[in-house]
């Protein structure tokens, strides 16, 4: 495995280690990709220079601080590592309903032995997006960094600037994909690991596709993971994206989704975190025409001292169009979370749907939610609502439970799956929704293992292979 070492000390700010490992690596970094990945880098530097890690001063963190979670010494994985084992042995679907195209990326690099099918629609490019922004030059210079906000976000700009591999999904006008896409992102290393994995998922006109993210942890090492996926889903496309976080609580996961609608295009994000040590989801929908729909999901179970930060921006730019948002968390322990999200309905967006929701539920009087529904709204014809609640279970729920001869235990694990379920029941790929399901109530009754591997497989360890 060969790896650089981040361990530069710092008088003044954390973030002069990351500048400085940039510079001394930027030669190696532009290495394996095109120039249109490598071109982005400078100004990328740049913003990430002048903004720095985001700690509670700013508004879009004021419940997160991030500095000292990127003042730890990570290695960084700068070139491909060889992975001797078989993955698609090790990870073997326990989904029997679900037939799934599975992409496997080792610490955010495209894992080479991926087996594909051979029959994929014609036209469809699924691969190394480091591979094929040098194949196919003319769509990443089209899209490559269209859509993520680096300027508003300096922890995107640090991705754009260290980004050199992850998984590239094209599918051409017309295609359908009806299996699942499975993207399982494994974190493997010897020592502490930071990585930026880099997405772009491409949807021509009346395309449509379904990916599920999977994030994976594979050893006993601090992690932190920071990647930034962009799609573009053109007129008439149909879009679904999970993404799936069951990692051990040393994990940092920051994950940032930046999508951009066409007339008629409809699109779902779910992110259902399981368990974590901290994450931060990012999800920005920028609706750039006419009768787009978007829904925007989230469930989140936490406990001990795990923390969980959801955000979210919904751009209604242009008339007629629809938004649905609904954000569930449970807390326990000394769990904490937050949710920040933002619709946004531009002046010309008339006729404007808009709804968004945020729920939670506490379990104990040491455990803290943080929740802040915004509506901004410039247009005067148009239906807008928002929301928050945070409560605890109801007693005279519990009370009518236990009257009917159900134990106390086993009451209060159906009151909090019933305040998840509406959250689950968005979930439309069926047999991950059952799966999914069987999963928070296996974490609700403590039965879910601490073995961390991806919610939607099965894994089988072999010697030397450990997780915590």
């Amino acid at each position: 495995m060969s790896m650089v070492g981040t361990d530069i000390k710092s008088d003044t700010k954390s973030e002069v280690k990351y500048t400085t490992l940039f510079s001394d690596n930027r030669e190696v970094l532009d290495s394996q990709v095109s120039d249109t990945i490598a071109s982005q880098r400078d100004e990328s530097i740049h913003l990430f220079q002048k903004q720095g890690i985001p700690t509670k001063k700013v508004e879009n963190y004021k419940y997160t601080n991030m500095l000292p979670l990127f003042d730890d010494n990570y290695t960084f994985d700068f070139e491909h590592i060889v992975f001797k084992q078989d993955l698609s042995q090790i990870f073997r679907c326990d989904i029997h309903d679900l037939e799934a195209t599975t992409v496997y990326l080792v610490n955010g690099w495209y894992y080479r032995q991926n087996q594909l099918p051979t029959m994929l629609p014609e036209g469809v490019l699924m691969g190394s997006l480091a591979e094929y922004s040098k194949s196919h030059p003319e769509i990443f210079e089209a899209h490559y960094n269209q859509y993520a906000k680096n300027e508003e976000d300096s922890l995107v700009a640090l991705n754009t600037s260290f980004a050199q591999d992850g998984f590239f999904i094209y599918i051409p006008k017309g295609t359908v994909i009806e299996k699942p896409i499975q993207i399982v992102n494994i974190m493997h290393s010897d020592a502490d690991l930071m990585a930026f994995p880099r997405n772009l998922v491409i949807l021509e006109e009346n395309a449509q596709a379904k990916i599920l993210m999977c994030e994976h942890t594979a050893a006993d090492y601090k992690y932190l993971l920071s990647g930034v996926t962009e799609v573009f889903v053109d007129k008439n496309a149909v879009f679904d994206i999970y993404n799936i976080q069951n990692q051990h609580n040393l994990t940092t996961n920051i994950s940032s989704i930046f999508i951009k609608q066409k007339q008629h295009s409809s699109v779902l994000t779910h992110n259902l975190t399981l368990h974590t040590g901290v994450t931060r989801n990012n999800i920005h929908v920028h609706m750039d025409d006419e009768h787009c729909e978007a829904y925007v999901y989230g469930l989140y179970i936490s406990d001990k001292n795990q923390h969980v930060d959801n955000f979210s921006y919904i751009d209604h730019a242009k008339p007629n169009c629809y938004s649905e948002e609904l954000f569930k968390g449970v807390l326990d322990d000394s769990a904490s979370a937050a949710f920040a999200g933002k619709i946004m309905v531009r002046p010309d967006a008339q006729k404007t749907n808009a709804f968004q929701r945020n729920d939670n539920l506490l379990l104990t009087d040491t455990a803290k939610m943080n929740t802040k529904p915004m509506l901004e709204i410039y247009a005067d014809d148009v239906k807008c609502s928002h929301g928050a609640t945070v409560g605890q279970l109801d007693n005279n729920a519990l009370f009518y439970l236990r009257s009917r001869g159900i134990g106390s235990e086993e009451a209060r694990i159906l009151l909090m799956y019933a305040f998840a379920y509406e959250a689950l029941e968005k979930v439309r790929v069926v047999a991950v929704r059952d799966q999914i399901k069987n999963l928070v109530e296996a974490v609700f009754r403590g039965e879910l293992n601490k073995c961390d591997s991806c919610v939607l497989c099965d894994k089988e360890a072999e010697p030397g292979y450990s997780c915590i």
